[in-house]
């Protein structure tokens, strides 16, 4: 059995303001402490900056301002998980990891259409993961990250790199 069977459905889930999201474990490199940050100017609200992990410089981004939700005090529960995202690193600051489980592909419903279309974190959302009584919204990290946000948290990432060697 290969690493990528054992990973197929499972889902590092985390929590964001009242909902449980899921993201699939492939896309995560390793989940660390919350740390410090080094802001960027004149990037948008929730790009918060960069962090160094092992003397590798990576942007990081705060899940909660991306779906338009309060920000909040960051705590000893914050951590940050570290994705790869179309060749590009990237960390998500959430709340606090919930846990991994699996969802097999039955149990994955595609996102409801009726009411409020205007949620801002219904267009990160591809599917919506049946777990015991519970649901999780599986989010779709591509869609987190526009690719104007990528090439730019890259340029930021590579000059921080460049003034440091």
């Amino acid at each position: 059995m290969s690493v990528q069977d054992t990973q197929q459905d499972k889902y590092v889930t985390f929590k964001s303001g009242n909902e449980y999201f899921g993201l699939k474990i492939q896309y995560v490199n390793e989940i660390i402490v919350f740390q410090e940050i080094t802001q960027i100017p004149e990037s948008e609200d929730y790009i918060k900056g960069l962090i160094n992990l092992r003397g590798k410089i990576i942007p990081v981004i705060d899940v909660r301002i991306r779906f338009r939700q309060e920000p909040i005090e960051y705590n000893d529960r914050t951590c940050i998980i570290v994705i790869n995202v179309k060749d590009t690193v990237v960390g998500l600051i959430v709340e606090k990891i919930a846990e991994v489980v699996e969802i097999k592909n039955e149990n994955i419903l595609s996102t409801p259409t009726v009411g409020n279309d205007e949620k801002c974190q219904n267009k990160y959302v591809y599917g919506v993961g049946k777990v015991g009584d519970g649901v999780k919204l599986l989010l779709d990290p591509e869609l987190l990250l526009k690719d104007d946000d990528l090439a730019m948290l890259e340029l930021a990432s590579k000059d921080t790199m460049e003034e440091g060697e």
